[in-house]
This record gives structure tokens, C-alpha cells and sequence, in this order.
């Protein structure tokens, strides 16, 4: 499903090149759940941009469903991004004058397909159907969150990415998400890649690896 060959990321600092990724290699297969865990500026969020399409390797290969992403021209990348791809951020984003429906139909609106069913639909899936009409600012951390993850899967992607999702949230509610998540990527057989800080939560996954010195080692 996802398949990463050899990739290089390296930014340029002063004279010198800061590298992030050295030759890293990753294969994700369908439905499976990967953790990555590591220390704070490792690049995890950066695997993810990279995954998602948001930024450009300096070499290396993307493959998903056989196809090469990082050789896309943009708005190629535009559509599958689109259409594939989930994402959760650690802070929700929400837009605190819309309500949790609105929030969670606004990324197909902004595409151009029918989205109030599927919006309600992926509210009542993270538990949520009877705050559709509450604003942002009148939920929950955790409830927030969750109207996060059903934005992110109400389009019905196929891959699922999520930036520590439970980073801001206490250990309790933060159990809840992780394991809603994990829930839902069973249901939806969603292939899921996510980072996170602890260790608890990433062993519920089907793999655990660290992101250290530039390359992913099997926990």
C-alpha cells in the first residue's frame, strides 16, 4: 500500500546541510497501523508531510498504490491528497464560528462534493451526532479532537495520517482517542500512520518504530 524507497531529506543551514531522513526505507501494508515514536525534532512530523504530499523529499521515492507521489506535478498531488489521504494535526484547527458540523463538511464543500450526509455520518461515528450544532469553542478538548478525526475521515480516505493526535490532551481523554482511532481504522480498514510520545498508546499498534539518526528502527 505505502511504500517509501530510500529517502533523503536535507535542509541547507548556513553552510552546511542539516540532514533528516538518511536513505530511510518503509512499507506499509493495507489496513496495517504503524506507530513512530522519537525524540522531539527526530523529523516524524516531517515523514508525515512528506507522506501527505505537503512537502518534497531532496531524493527517494513514494509509492502509494504503486503510484510514485513525489513524482506528481501539483495539481496531480492536489487530487490525491484529496482523495487519499486523512489527516489529524496535534492542535484541531478548528474554525471556532462554525459549528462541528460545518467544520466537518468544510473540507468537501471546499472540493466541490455532497458533504452534510457524509459530515453527519462521520459524527455519529466518533460519537458526536448530537453536537453537530455546537460551535468549536463550545466542546471539549477530547470532543474537539474528535470532531477532528471525523473532518478528516468524512471524505472516506484510504490512508489515514495523524500528528500526535493525543499530544494536548490529558492521559484519560487521550486513551479515548487513541483508542477510537484504532477503532475506526478496523471498521474502515483504513492503513494508518501516526506519531506519537507514548509509548502505551503506539504498542496498541501493529508496529512500533523509532525515528532516530535518520532512519526507522523496529521497537
Amino acid at each position: 500500500m505505502l511504500d517509501i524507497r530510500n529517502l533523503t531529506k536535507s535542509y541547507r543551514s548556513g553552510d552546511a546541510d542539516l540532514v533528516i531522513f538518511d536513505d530511510l526505507n518503509l512499507h506499509v501494508a493495507e489496513g496495517e497501523q504503524v506507530a513512530v515514536i522519537g525524540e522531539s525534532g527526530a523529523g516524524k512530523s516531517t515523514l508525515l508531510h512528506l507522506i501527505a504530499g505537503l512537502d518534497t523529499p531532496t531524493s527517494g521515492t513514494i509509492y502509494y498504490k504503486s503510484t510514485a507521489i513525489t513524482s506528481l506535478p501539483e495539481a496531480a498531488l492536489s487530487a490525491f491528497r484529496n482523495k487519499e489521504i486523512g489527516y489529524v494535526w496535534q492542535q484541531h484547527h478548528l474554525l471556532p464560528e462554525f459549528t462541528a458540523l460545518e467544520n466537518v463538511m468544510m473540507p468537501m464543500l471546499i472540493r466541490g462534493v455532497e458533504a452534510e450526509p457524509k459530515a453527519k455520518a462521520a459524527l455519529a461515528e466518533v460519537g458526536l451526532a448530537n453536537r453537530g450544532h455546537h460551535r468549536a469553542g463550545e466542546l471539549s478538548g477530547g470532543e474537539q479532537q474528535r470532531i477532528a478525526i471525523a473532518r478528516a475521515l468524512a471524505a472516506e480516505p484510504s490512508l489515514l495520517l495523524a500528528d500526535e493526535p493525543t499530544g494536548n490532551l490529558d492521559e484519560r481523554t487521550g486513551a479515548m482517542i487513541f483508542k477510537l482511532l484504532s477503532d475506526l481504522r478496523s471498521r474502515r480498514n483504513l492503513t494508518t500512520v501516526l506519531v506519537t510520545h507514548n509509548l502505551q498508546f503506539a504498542k496498541e499498534s501493529s508496529r512500533v518504530l523509532k525515528l532516530e539518526g535518520g532512519t526507522l528502527h523496529q521497537m
